[in-house]
């Protein structure tokens, strides 16, 4: 990969834990230094790995947790095998004491097996940590529509979570080892080759390209891409945030590696999954004949993409139903036709 000189912007908050108000002004991804210094697992983290592991263990509730377990060489690149049709790495439901002690086990193994939790909610595995690990993000400002949310927290040795995109807003909050992330805006999804909608290592497909030694011939546009990347180098204490739907890939640099984060959206809690839109496209839209896709192309952009009042500023107010903006009334109302619609 060519290197990308871009770097993230940065901001130091005037205090650990201070977020600013206007978080959401900003269109890019943006580190926040040492905004979780304060949180009392980073300061177990830095002085040592057991002590991590040790206080982790000790708000654990013993609850098993989906965990990903990789053969020895697979250097934690949770993907594909060699035609894309299954995942190169099991899924399986763990203790997350156990999975603890594994990583400790193999900080001296210079090849070990890859083992990772990813997004595991704190308060299902780890009632009491947030007491004195967690952000006051005054979400009341920053997402008025959304509720608080609940964060999640990422455990594994060495690793790398290939490029996605996230649906919702993010805040990543390094608490140990250090956290390499590479992001590209969303317009740069055609550059960046995405794999199969199904089956994914985390939900959301994932590029095909090895960043690590890009295969020009084969995804040639990923130069394109290269162009418009960013970069961020994260410590622990460090927090990044990554604005819903820009694309990331997240390298976990060291042997012992723990993040937490936080994703929440400031839409309308009623409203749908974006997804679902992208699937129902799939199926009535994709497949049509060339000159059909063209015309409804014209037509999302008038009804969806364009200025929100530009179907109804010739209508009279009294007619224009689902065309006004939706409450959850009419959220409800609009559901259920779908529904209706699709099991005919």
């Amino acid at each position: 990969m060519r290197p990308i000189t871009r770097k993230a912007r940065e901001l130091r908050p005037s205090k650990s834990g201070n977020i600013p108000d206007d978080l959401n002004s900003y269109d890019e991804p943006i580190v926040l230094r040492g905004l979780v210094n304060h949180w009392e697992l980073v300061k177990k983290s830095l002085h040592s790995d057991i002590a991590a592991a040790e206080y982790l263990k000790a708000f654990y509730n013993g609850r098993p947790t989906l965990t990903y377990f990789g053969e020895a060489g697979l250097a934690g690149q949770y993907g594909y095998n060699d035609n894309a049709t299954q995942l190169n790495f099991k899924k399986e439901k763990a203790h997350i004491g156990g999975v603890l002690d594994l990583i400790i086990t193999y900080l001296e193994d210079s090849a070990p097996p890859s083992v990772y939790i990813a997004s595991n909610v704190i308060d299902s595995s780890f009632p009491g940590l947030r007491q004195k690990n967690d952000l006051d993000m005054s979400f009341a400002k920053l997402a008025p529509n959304s509720e608080s949310p609940i964060p999640s927290i990422w455990i594994g040795n060495k690793f790398i979570a290939k490029c996605h995109y996230d649906a919702s807003d993010n805040m990543a909050c390094v608490v140990k080892g250090r956290r390499k992330f590479i992001l590209f805006p969303p317009d740069q999804i055609e550059n960046l080759y995405p794999g199969p909608l199904s089956p994914t290592p985390g939900g959301q497909a994932i590029s095909m390209v090895n960043f690590c030694d890009p295969d020009y011939q084969k995804h040639p546009k990923f130069k394109q891409a290269e162009e418009k990347g960013i970069t961020a180098e994260l410590e622990p204490g460090d927090a990044i945030f990554i604005p819903s739907m820009w694309w990331h890939q997240v390298e976990g640099l060291d042997k012992f590696n723990i993040l937490v984060n936080y994703w929440w959206s400031n839409a309308e809690r009623f409203m749908g999954s974006a997804m679902n839109a992208l699937y129902h496209s799939i199926l009535s839209l994709r497949d049509k004949p060339a000159h059909e896709k063209a015309a409804w192309k014209h037509v999302f952009d008038y009804y969806i993409f364009n200025d929100e009042l530009l179907p109804t500023q010739h209508l009279p107010p009294e007619s224009h139903g689902l065309l006004s903006p939706l409450d959850e009334l009419k959220s409800r109302q609009l559901r259920a036709m779908l529904v209706n619609k699709l099991n005919r």
